[in-house]
Order: structure tokens, then sequence, then C-alpha cells
């Protein structure tokens, strides 16, 4: 781990370490933290320099003026790399970021209707409802009764089949209406 005096770096470093970006340090070893005697040893351009035992692989990377990252300690022997370790810690970092934003799977956003809705009203939801699905979303439509409409649920079941219809173009219905209390949901996906 390296110390950085910056008081940037510092205060970043702090937020990521909150938000657990930098776990790769606490599982990488370099340098005198790697205990394996025999290593496989990767040289700064991708090259292969085989297998030396640990002071020899050492020396090499203090030669170059970079750190020796343990990169396959499960290996055998164990794989390191000569590298700027700075450098190999900020592209693992910006590499998981990338792997968690290709990732993130499509949340589930709610948009609830009552009975009463106008068509103006109606037009504006259903908009926002397709925009959801063009992001990915999934969307759980719900229709809520008041007072005395419970007494009709019929009401809810023809405006859901009115909003399935309205948007049979953009989104297929992936769970069927279901009552709950005093609610009446569909969740749709886009197509």
């Amino acid at each position: 781990m390296y110390i950085c005096y910056d008081s940037y770096r510092v205060t970043l470093k702090i937020i990521a370490l909150q938000k657990g970006d930098f776990a790769i340090n606490q599982s990488i070893r370099i340098n005198q933290a790697i205990k394996a005697q025999e290593l496989r040893v990767i040289g700064a351009d991708g090259e292969q320099l085989g297998v030396m035992s640990r002071s020899d692989a050492l020396k090499a990377a203090e030669e170059a003026g970079l750190d020796l990252v343990e990169i396959s300690p499960t290996a055998n022997p164990p794989v390191v790399k000569i590298v700027d370790w700075g450098k190999f810690q900020y592209q693992k970092m910006k590499e998981q970021q990338k792997n968690r934003k290709s990732n993130k799977q499509g949340e589930l956003k709610q948009m609830r209707f009552g009975l009463k809705i106008g068509s103006g009203d109606l037009d504006i939801k259903l908009r926002k409802i397709r925009g959801f699905l063009s992001e990915g979303n999934k969307v759980r439509i719900q229709i809520f009764y008041r007072g005395r409409e419970m007494a009709h649920k019929e009401l809810g079941y023809e405006m859901i089949d009115k909003i399935i219809a309205l948007l049979e173009e953009d989104a297929i219905l992936e769970q069927k209406p279901q009552m709950a209390g005093r609610n009446l949901s569909i969740v749709v996906r886009s197509k």
C-alpha cells in the first residue's frame, strides 16, 4: 500500500475505501509481502521471464524501477508481474467500475394509477413507462382502489387491460394481474 501526502488523493482514497473500491489492496501482495520462494515471473512488457527465486524476482523488479505484484497466488508456482503498482491499482479500479456498470441489471420501477385517472394524465404516465422500458427497466403498474372502489374490482382489471393494450408495441406482460390489499398490480418488461 502506498502513502500519498497530496490531500486530494488521500481524500479520494478514504472515500474509495468506504465504498469498497480498493478492496484489491487487501488481497494482492506486492514486493516483500510475497511469501512463495519460487515464482513464475512476467516482465514489465508482458514477456515471460520464467521461474525464478523470490530474491531474483525482487532484484529484477528493483532494477526496472517497478514493483513485483502477485497476480495469481493459487497457481503452482505463483505468478507475479513486474509493474508500476500505482498504475496497476488504478487500472484494476477502473476495470471494477466498468464491470459494475455493465452488470447493472434493470431496476424495477413503479407507476401507480387511480381508477379515475384522466386521459391526459394516463398519456403522460404511459410515456414515462415507455421511457423506463427503453432504459431496460421492468415496470410494476399498480392500480389502487380508494374507499368504495373495492366493491368494483372489475374496473381495475378493465384499466389494466386498457394499459396493456396501449403498451402492446413496447412491452410484454411478465406477471399476471395480482390483488394485494387495495392494489392490483402487473409487471411488464420491454420487448
